[in-house]
Formats: structure tokens, C-alpha cells, sequence
């Protein structure tokens, strides 16, 4: 991938020194639940980008949305020479022209998150959260939370290595904003509120995240025609990304058996499948997971 044509970002916050501070919601919060359904939980969200503390939130109703977020006193812009802030800087300046036009062109306008790099906790409006939770996105201060550790990770225990792969998992987490911002996200807390089923096959969770991963898809087939960045091998390398953290794949290499009525982004297939619809349409239009009858 020759990310090194995308535009830098000045959204991207440095606060890898901020410690992440005291308070915060902790994974004991989800009484309730086994430590056998934590720790899934939590591997989960490690390897999908979904906030583990939310998912324990939406099972066990502990979540604390009035958490205060981290303090930005030691929060900074990353240093220059910094080849991995760059890179994350440039693969989300390509996010926000990307959405910037498609907002545009829908007489909407788009509002750039901010991407808060960290190391080892930090705290967001979500609550606090550690390396272990990887790449996630709080709705309640709109904001991409990352330690780039996470990456190594993914190459090393999941086989899922590559400059793109790592764009797709930030662009799955800006697909969360863009859900934010259409709607889609208050939709899912109100369904949520009415008792409506969340987790499991075909679930509104699912769902959600199968959604953001076709916006990512989205982005990827606009950033592409506007840079030509994708080398051979580059959008295999997302879908594996995209297949290795699918529910099913998961849940065997963790527990040894599949078990639908827990899933919360959907099958490898389905995670796939969605990616390459978005990249293939380039339309927000067809990622409508909602209303499809087959996932």
C-alpha cells in the first residue's frame, strides 16, 4: 500500500505518555457474566474494534456513559519522525476527505473524529480501557481510541499482517462514526432501550458491525480511485483481516465450538462478504445491512 500518498490528518491526538489517569469503568463491571463470558467478551473486542466495555455494558447494564474522558493535558500532536503516527495520520485524512465528499454530495456535513493514540490504558467518555480492548470507538465523545500495539498482535496471533489490513481496522472504526452520525447508532440504543434482541446470529449487533464494515468498503473503493495507492495483495489482505475476526472463527479458536446466540460482529463469511460489497459499490446506499434478508 503506498500510504504515503493519503493527506495527514492534524485529527490525530498523541496521548501514548497520558497514563490514562484513575477512574473509568474496569471489565469487573459486568455482573452477571461468567469469567469465562468476560474474557470472550474482551478477546472479542480485542480483535474487532468494538469497545469490550460496551458489549459488557449492553449484556450487564453497566455501562457508565457519564465517565469523564481522559485528560488532555498531556495530549499532543505525534512526533514527525514517527513513520507509525504517520501512517495512521494519513490513512485518516484519507477517511475524512473521503467522507467529507460523501456528506457533501448528500447536502450533509461531515465532522472529523478525533484518533487518540495510547499505551497501555486510557481513559474516553465510554470509560477506561487497556491494551487489551484494541482499536475502539465511543460514540459518547465521538472519538477513535488506538495503541498501535495492537497491530503487532494481529500479525503475530491472527496471521493478519499489512499496511492495509491495519487501514481497514481504523476504517471500520470511523464506519462507527459515520454511523454516529447518520443516526444509526441512537437507532440501535433506542431498539436496545424497547428490549429488542441485540446480540446472536442476525441481531442488531451484528448487524451494526457488519454495516461498518461495508463503510469501511466504501472508503476504500473511494480512496482508490482518488490515489491508486493499492498495491497486489492489498485487498487480500483486508479480507483476511476481516476473516479472521469473525464470531465463528473466534469462538472455535477460543472455546472449541461455535455458539450463534453470542454473536456480536458476525461470521469471517458475513465480515467478507460486507467489506467486499462496500468496496465493490463505493455506495453508503448498499450497505444497508438492516434490511437484508441474508447477511
Amino acid at each position: 500500500m503506498l500510504w504515503k500518498k493519503g493527506r495527514r490528518s492534524d485529527n490525530v491526538v498523541d496521548a501514548r505518555g497520558d497514563g490514562g489517569g484513575g477512574g473509568g469503568m474496569r471489565f469487573g463491571g459486568g455482573k452477571g457474566l461468567s469469567l469465562t463470558a468476560i474474557i470472550l467478551i474482551v478477546g472479542i473486542g480485542w480483535v474487532t474494534g468494538q469497545d469490550p466495555m460496551q458489549i459488557l455494558g449492553q449484556l450487564a447494564g453497566q455501562m457508565d456513559q457519564g465517565s469523564a474522558p481522559a485528560s488532555s493535558q498531556t495530549r499532543q500532536a505525534p512526533p514527525a519522525n514517527d513513520e507509525q503516527a504517520e501512517f495512521v495520520r494519513s490513512i485518516l485524512g484519507d477517511t475524512e476527505d473521503t467522507w467529507g465528499q460523501v456528506f457533501q454530495q448528500a447536502g450533509r456535513q461531515y465532522q472529523q473524529p478525533k484518533l487518540v493514540l495510547f499505551s497501555g490504558r486510557v481513559n474516553s467518555a465510554c470509560g477506561q480501557a487497556s491494551s487489551a480492548t484494541g482499536p475502539f470507538y465511543c460514540p459518547a465523545d465521538r472519538q477513535v481510541y488506538l495503541d498501535m500495539s495492537f497491530f503487532k498482535e494481529m500479525s503475530q496471533r491472527f496471521s493478519a499482517a499489512g499496511d492495509f489490513a491495519q487501514a481497514y481496522v481504523i476504517a471500520h472504526e470511523i464506519g462507527h462514526h459515520v454511523q454516529t452520525l447518520l443516526g444509526v447508532s441512537a437507532k440501535i440504543q433506542e431498539a436496545r432501550q424497547q428490549g429488542r434482541q441485540m446480540e446472536g446470529d442476525g441481531g442488531l449487533l451484528v448487524r451494526q458491525e457488519l454495516q461498518a464494515d461495508c463503510l469501511a468498503g466504501v472508503w476504500a473503493n473511494h480512496a482508490q480511485k482518488r490515489l491508486n495507492w493499492l498495491e497486489p495483495g492489498d485487498i487480500e489482505e483486508a479480507l483476511n483481516a476481516a476473516n479472521a475476526i469473525g464470531d465463528d472463527r473466534l469462538q472455535q479458536q477460543g472455546q472449541g465450538r461455535v455458539v450463534p446466540d453470542s454473536f456480536t460482529h458476525g461470521t469471517s463469511a458475513q465480515r467478507v462478504r460486507w467489506f467486499k460489497t462496500g468496496f465493490a459499490q463505493g455506495q453508503v446506499s448498499q450497505c444497508d445491512t438492516f434490511a437484508a434478508k441474508t447477511l
